[in-house]
């Protein structure tokens, strides 16, 4: 049975830097960012890392076929049975589609939605400070189109956090605080829960 944690919070909220330095951590959690997955796929050239880097250069939502395929195949190919996924659902239609395949799933169970809370402006902040960072910059990050990529995460963030309450899997994390204290408390959370 593949154990299922979910990283969502802003763009520049740290999501994907938790998730990777908890995987190192422990060799037995794979992590996979969707936003690194998709990545990966447009650099191999395919005709679908073209239809999703179409989407994905204007910091648009890929479409959900193509999300859900991609994320799907990711974590049943999973080497552990811990997975953390960073940067999904971002939509309504992704989370209701996720939660479908969940339901009719038996090898894989959704354990915890964990938000990793910041505001707009330190958000802001860390993606365009990424920008001018030459060496780990990435050709989204500019003040446009993080206006869209935030506008397009807080626009369905209230029923996303309606849904996972209601179900009893979501737990907020303050992601202002320092890094280590933030990995610490999500890698706690998981430890407890597997």
């Amino acid at each position: 049975m593949k154990k299922l944690f979910l990283i969502i919070g802003a763009p520049g909220s740290g999501k994907t830097t938790d998730a990777q330095l908890i995987a190192k951590k422990h060799t037995t959690i794979t992590h996979y960012s969707t936003g690194d997955m998709f990545r990966a796929e447009i650099a191999s050239g395919s005709e679908r890392g073209a239809i999703i880097d179409s989407f994905v250069s204007k910091g648009n939502l890929v479409p959900i076929d193509i999300a859900i395929e991609t994320i799907v195949t990711a974590i049943k190919n999973a080497p552990n049975n811990v997975v953390i996924i960073d940067g999904y659902p971002r939509s309504d239609e992704q989370m209701n589609t996720l939660d479908k395949y969940l339901k009719q799933e038996s090898e894989v169970s959704l354990i915890n939605v964990i938000e990793v809370v910041v505001s707009k402006e330190i958000a802001c902040q860390r993606v365009l400070g990424r920008a001018a960072d030459a060496v780990v910059a990435r050709s989204d990050d500019n003040a446009e189109i993080f206006n869209n990529r935030m506008k397009l995460y807080t626009d369905p963030l209230k029923s996303i956090q309606e849904f996972y309450t209601s179900k009893n899997l979501l737990t907020q994390i303050n992601g202002e605080r320092t890094i280590e204290i933030i990995v610490n408390e999500i890698d706690e959370l998981i430890q407890s829960r597997i």
